[in-house]
């Protein structure tokens, strides 16, 4: 049977941080020259050094820095061999790289560039340079990452898309299926939204959107739940290591927080107020199950809710 009950399951709310400063790896064997270059870009961003071909790579990896700093002569392997493993590491694969070498052979410097690396500075280098051309990249790599988030991000609500969901749930799942914990998927819909938008225009319409989607956000629990705009007036909620019973105390926290703004709905069949209908589904994915299967099953709960009544939740078939 769906489920009307509006107790609250309090949670804390996720907290908006300030964007925090960028971050550079300087990778050189020789320890003052790591040091010299992050004493010389330490003013624009948070440098860490790694003196071995090694370290370098298990710090890029721990660090997931902005931009990396490596030098071409090292022994074991040289910058060449470290860049190319960045490369071919999903997790490093996107940071940006320039080489810093005394190497003065100009094919070293060819070859480094036909590579994929950003530039490549020769050592001796005047420190106004290297200030200059790491600052150029970090710029490049902040507008890169923030076009990146826009992509992401639903233009009316401000909270992500149904393409950026799409992305996190195949990801979630597979994550889920490898470690054998939980995932869980709310269906969200605004009740009688078309004669809310109708009645009260489509600029109340709009503004309605965005305040169900900024109380669905805020009820978010943990920095890996998302909260998708999934298209019109429904939305998803994306719970990974969540099982049934927490999706639908989060689904009673959402009924609550809505309820609290407090929206007059007049043309609204369940109450006078604006509310939603949710479907509920959690597995734990196995070889015989995918991401879209666990979207169908809360998907149809919704559907169900939509039927019973409105403003309630439906988590079993």
């Amino acid at each position: 049977m769906p489920s009307a009950s509006l107790l609250p399951v309090h949670s804390p709310l996720r907290s908006t941080h300030a964007s925090q400063a960028q971050k550079v790896l300087a990778i050189d064997d020789v320890e003052m020259n790591a040091t010299l270059i992050a004493s010389v870009v330490g003013t624009l961003c948070d440098v860490q050094t790694a003196t071995s071909s090694q370290q370098g790579l298990d710090m890029a990896l721990q660090y997931q820095p902005d931009l990396i700093l490596l030098d071409v002569l090292m022994p074991d392997m040289d910058g060449f061999e470290v860049f190319r493993r960045l490369k071919n590491t999903p997790r490093t694969a996107h940071i940006p790289v320039i080489f810093i070498t005394g190497v003065a052979d100009k094919n070293a410097e060819e070859l480094g560039l036909n590579m994929g690396a950003a530039d490549f500075i020769a050592k001796p280098f005047r420190s106004a340079v290297l200030l200059a051309r790491v600052r150029n990249h970090l710029e490049s790599a902040q507008q890169k990452q923030w076009l990146e988030r826009l992509s992401h991000i639903d233009g009316l609500t401000g909270i992500a898309n149904r393409r950026y969901f799409n992305t996190m749930l195949s990801r979630e799942f597979s994550r889920s299926q490898r470690h054998r914990q939980p995932l869980a998927v709310l269906m969200i819909d605004v009740d009688d939204f078309k004669a809310f938008n109708d009645h009260y225009g489509h600029q109340h319409g709009d503004a309605c959107l965005q305040q169900v989607a900024q109380a669905i956000a805020k009820c978010m629990q943990r920095p890996g739940d998302i909260a998708a705009r999934y298209g019109g007036e429904e939305f998803v909620c994306l719970l990974p290591d969540t099982d049934l019973e927490g999706a639908v105390k989060l689904a009673h926290d959402i009924q609550m927080a809505i309820a609290v703004l407090g929206m007059h709905h007049v043309q609204a069949q369940a109450t006078d107020f604006v509310t939603v209908s949710m479907g509920g589904a959690a597995v734990i994915p196995d070889e015989l199950t995918s991401g879209q299967q666990l979207l169908a099953s809360a998907d149809a709960r919704l559907y169900r809710a939509k039927r019973s009544g409105r403003n309630c939740m439906v988590s079993s078939d």
